[in-house]
């Protein structure tokens, strides 16, 4: 698998639909969620790779970078061989957004609701003495600012060019001469954040949402904050896809009444009992369920007797 190319990561065709790649980014976030045994590597590549392609502007945007490498070159001119040398060996310094990733645990009512959710997590913050600076910097002769060297391998006709970090300033391009004596040089402290954010209607386990500028601080900059869902049941209610799910005790002597209710996060509902009760198959409420890309779900209850013998 190509590390590089979305389509492979998801594994679906660059012709998929939309909806092909939603499905198939739902199935591989389950396998490979990190809170069920899941690769935490392999878990964040399918949530970048989802992120890019599971969005149909960005979707566009990426088919026309891979398609062609010289779209954002600007102007419509021919690249020079300066142009392609710096894009084969990395001399331009592209700014990469980093991102910070919590997990967040939610009930098949909070994912209905969506209603606003405080979360604490810990981050790196910037430090204040030093505004992230780390302290005092001159600008590595090593590299000469870039971060990166280029280090030629092999000899004769078999010569290969290959781009490395450099090893003195670590790839930041400069050197600390007088380090900031509280961070002691990283430019950043550990800190306990708190934020409230609005829970997307009918988000499902091992989805994710992006916060800009909320995860650590890096480089100068405050990267991204990715929260994870782990769905889990709560007071009898599941979800499953765009239907909410209750998991219905019944008695004896509830059996002998009329109707029951169930307690809908909008509302109390009162079902009746159908004339003939089987309860190997779930009762149906039409358009109770979650209202997901224009598909609402219905209320399935799950019918169970208790019963106990003196």
């Amino acid at each position: 698998m190509n590390p590089e190319n979305y389509y492979d990561i998801l594994g679906v065709s660059e012709n998929a639909t939309q909806d092909d790649i939603k499905k198939a980014y739902r199935k591989l976030a389950k396998e490979n969620h990190p809170d069920k045994g899941g690769n935490e590597d392999l878990f964040k590549k399918i949530s970048v790779a989802y992120d890019t392609i599971g969005d149909e502007n960005k979707r566009k945007q990426y088919d026309m970078q891979k398609n062609n490498p010289f779209a954002n070159m600007g102007g419509g001119h021919d690249p020079s061989f300066a142009d392609l040398f710096n894009m084969a060996f990395g001399q331009r310094k592209q700014q990469r957004n980093h991102a910070t990733n919590i997990n967040v645990e939610l009930t098949p009512v909070d994912s209905y609701l969506g209603l606003n959710r405080e979360i604490t997590y810990q981050r790196k913050g910037m430090c204040e003495p030093c505004n992230g600076s780390g302290g005092d910097k001159e600008t590595c002769k090593t590299c000469g600012g870039s971060g990166s060297v280029v280090r030629t391998m092999g000899n004769g006709m078999f010569v290969q060019m290959v781009n490395i970090t450099c090893n003195s300033c670590n790839g930041t391009g400069n050197i600390i001469k007088n380090a900031c004596h509280v961070c002691h040089g990283s430019g950043d402290k550990n800190e306990i954040k708190t934020i409230e954010v609005k829970i997307p209607h009918g988000i499902d386990d091992g989805q994710f949402f992006r916060l800009q500028g909320l995860g650590d601080f890096r480089n100068g900059v405050y990267g991204d904050l990715i929260v994870r869902v782990f769905m889990k049941n709560d007071k009898n209610f599941e979800k499953f896809a765009n239907n909410l799910v209750y998991n219905k005790y019944f008695t004896l002597d509830d059996l002998s009444k009329e109707n029951f209710d169930i307690p809908h996060p909008s509302g109390t509902i009162k079902i009746s009992f159908p004339k003939n009760i089987d309860t190997s198959k779930p009762l149906r409420v039409k358009g109770k369920g979650y209202s997901i890309d224009g598909v609402i779900g219905d209320l399935l209850i799950n019918q169970y007797l208790k019963y106990s013998r003196n």
